[in-house]
């Protein structure tokens, strides 16, 4: 009997590689990395402790820097427990001020002698006689102007005087001056005198009417007891409503003219108070 030996056909692709032929393409695509992808790896190439921060080597650099800055800032030179840093620090920084604000009165005084630091009280360059009229004369201006002290007005008397105004003269002045001056409430009647764009006054909200304008929120009338004048109320003032016959105080308020005739509007920077209404939490 003859034996068979089988043999294997099998053969590894390790020794007889399967040859690749020439036209055929490889439709397998290609993986390229974004440029974000690009970046974050020489981050974390060039800056191992960057890695996950999503921070370059220059922000790196610069956030370490900062965090140095801060270290240094709060690392005090002088660690005594009796240090008197923050009190010389504060003593200087008062000093500059003083010296500042002492050069600039002095170089006011060129304008106004009175502004001038070195300038003695006008004051003292009054007689007994002068001094006593103006003292009870601001007395009398500030019982009507309570936003001003005695002390301000009468200063301010005594300059007009001893720049040569007559006692009547000093006194009207100073008086209308300070009635008009920024903040002040002044009478309904002088709100057409005043320079200023914007004017404080009270009064009594006397009538309202209806708009048209959708822009504006309330319309009417406010009188003291010099004069009257329209005030407006625009919607986007975000202002309280107010009620018909109710005393208001109003600071900031805006003037304008129309047909030869000045009226006042609440804006976004006017404040309202009701000097007669109770607090809400009563």
């Amino acid at each position: 009997m003859s034996s068979k030996k089988q043999f294997s056909t099998k053969v590894s692709h390790s020794e007889h590689p399967r040859a690749v032929d020439d036209d055929v393409v490889d439709e397998t695509p290609a993986l390229h990395p974004t440029v974000e992808l690009e970046i974050q790896a020489k981050v974390d190439l060039n800056n191992p402790d960057a890695v996950g921060r999503g921070l370059t080597l220059a922000e790196e650099e610069r956030m370490a820097a900062r965090e140095w800055e801060i270290e240094q800032t709060r690392d005090r030179w002088d660690r005594r427990q009796t240090s008197s840093r923050e009190m010389r620090t504060a003593t200087a920084v008062a000093q500059s001020s003083i010296e500042a604000t002492r050069e600039f009165k002095k170089r006011a005084g060129c304008v106004n002698r009175w502004a001038d630091p070195e300038e003695p009280d006008p004051r003292e360059q009054l007689t007994a006689e002068q001094l006593g009229v103006v003292n009870r004369e601001a007395g009398r201006i500030q019982s009507k102007l309570e936003r001003w002290s005695r002390s301000v007005i009468s200063r301010r008397l005594a300059e007009a005087v001893a720049d040569g105004q007559s006692m009547m003269s000093a006194v009207v002045g100073v008086f209308e001056e300070f009635q008009q001056a920024p903040g002040t409430v002044i009478p309904i009647a002088a709100v057409s005198e005043v320079s200023r764009r914007e004017v404080s006054i009270e009064g009594t909200i006397t009538q309202l009417w209806e708009s048209s304008d959708p822009a504006i929120q309330q319309v009417g009338l406010i009188e003291d007891e010099t004069g009257r004048t329209k005030l407006t109320v625009w919607e986007k003032s975000n202002q309280p409503w107010i009620d018909e016959g109710e005393r208001v105080r109003i600071h900031g308020a805006a003037k304008s003219w129309y047909n030869g005739r000045v009226s006042v509007a609440l804006t976004g920077w006017s404040t309202v108070d009701f000097p007669e209404r109770e607090p809400w939490w009563e």
